[in-house]
């Protein structure tokens, strides 16, 4: 009995496919379109899934988040409670006195306003901060200098301006040293950050630094918006954070009322969000090539009513109902198998495409959807081909032979 797909049998697949290219053509495109269209998909999440992940990373690492507010769950979902103690500038002092696995605090205060030079002006983002705070955001001054703590303990009316604030502010100007009205307040611009871009869907061209207590000044309050933490390393985070909160939970009368969060366990919960997202990509993609298999089915029974003479005559010679099984059913692995390394180059081409065409979209081909795209494929030509083969190879010989 001869082995299953020898060459002998292939090479008779091929030939019964050349000798109808159009059709044999039209029947792979299914194939074709469902593989390029799973790997793209696939590209597209994971391409999202490292974006956000390498840009987090660069807006710095081992961190931890500490907003006011207690986060609590009930059936209606997860709501924050007001704190009974606001977070104040006092508490981010304690932190970093008395919390050994951290390294460095930044408190922050966060607002909108209006900043004005001359007859130009432009509403921005302000961030109201301490000298830590490029250090643990990973953020650099490209020209000139970031403002220290003694200018937030003497409220020096400083800023820093992002690349973004700069161009529209002061165009071709070197603003160094010039005045600018942020809200009713005069601020003297002493830096301008280094271009970063949008990382996140935040502009983080479009910012205005400020010392922490002139922001405090200037939005009226005495309470942050958070408090950054930076831990020794990625292991020390755990730590950091039972340290964290003996030290605010004394502070605040024994309440718990603030929230606490690692920026890995941010980043965790999106990957896991885009990883099912990915995967129902894949998975709509995929339904495609199902589709696909369905066509190779309908050509094949075709096939196989075309060819019911030459079966007929097969049979007659000795071929056996093994041998007909055999060629039908590698007729649509062919068939099946080519499409999917048509769709492999397209569906490889197409994402190369997209990454050169539209930089900023992320596009990343993975080896496992690759891999899982053909598997897939070849499993539908076996599966789609099983019954047209079946049936090619259960008729009768001489009812066969009949057959006009």
């Amino acid at each position: 009995m001869p082995a299953p797909f020898d060459k002998e049998v292939a090479s008779q697949a091929v030939r019964a496919l050349l000798a109808n290219r159009v059709r044999s053509f039209l029947t792979m495109l299914g194939v074709i379109i469902g593989v390029a269209s799973v790997i793209l998909l696939v590209a597209l999440g994971e391409g999202a899934k490292r974006y956000i992940q390498r840009e987090l990373t660069d807006l710095g690492s081992n961190l931890l988040l500490i907003t006011p507010g207690k986060v609590e769950t009930s059936g209606a979902g997860p709501f924050p409670i007001g704190s009974i103690n606001p977070l104040t500038e006092e508490d981010a002092r304690a932190i970093a006195r008395r919390c050994p696995s951290v390294i460095d605090v930044a408190p922050v205060v966060l607002g909108g306003s209006r900043i004005k030079h001359g007859n130009r002006s432009r509403d921005t983002t302000v961030i109201g901060a301490t000298e830590s705070f490029p250090v643990i955001r990973n953020l650099k001054v490209d020209i000139g200098s970031f403002f220290t703590d003694e200018d937030v303990e003497a409220r020096r009316r400083v800023c820093v301006i992002g690349r973004r604030v700069k161009s529209e502010i002061f165009g071709e100007i070197n603003p160094l040293g010039e005045w600018v009205r942020i809200g009713e307040t005069k601020f003297r611009v002493i830096g301008i950050m280094e271009k970063k871009g949008v990382s996140l869907g935040l502009d983080l061209d479009d910012l205005v630094f400020i010392p922490l207590k002139p922001a405090m000044d200037l939005f009226d309050v005495d309470r942050l918006f958070e408090i950054i933490a930076k831990t020794r390393s990625e292991d020390a985070l755990e730590a950091a954070k039972g340290e964290i909160l003996a030290v605010l939970s004394r502070r605040h009368d024994g309440q718990q009322d603030f929230t606490l969060t690692s920026q890995n366990a941010i980043l965790a919960s999106l990957l896991t969000i885009l990883s099912t997202f990915t995967w129902i990509l894949g998975g709509i993609a995929a339904i495609s090539l199902l589709v696909g298999g369905v066509g190779i089915m309908n050509i094949m029974l075709v096939a196989v009513a075309e060819r019911t003479l030459e079966i007929g005559l097969r049979k007659a010679v000795g071929a056996r109902r093994g041998d007909i099984l055999r060629q039908f059913v590698t007729e649509a692995v062919v068939v099946s198998l080519l499409g999917g390394l048509a769709g492999l180059l397209v569906g490889n081409g197409g994402a190369i495409l997209l990454g050169a065409l539209i930089p900023a979209l992320p596009v990343a081909v993975s080896l496992w959807s690759v891999a899982l795209a053909f598997v897939f494929s070849f499993a539908v030509g076996v599966f789609f081909g099983v019954y047209p083969a079946y049936r090619a190879s259960v008729l009768n010989p001489i009812e066969a032979l009949r057959y006009e």
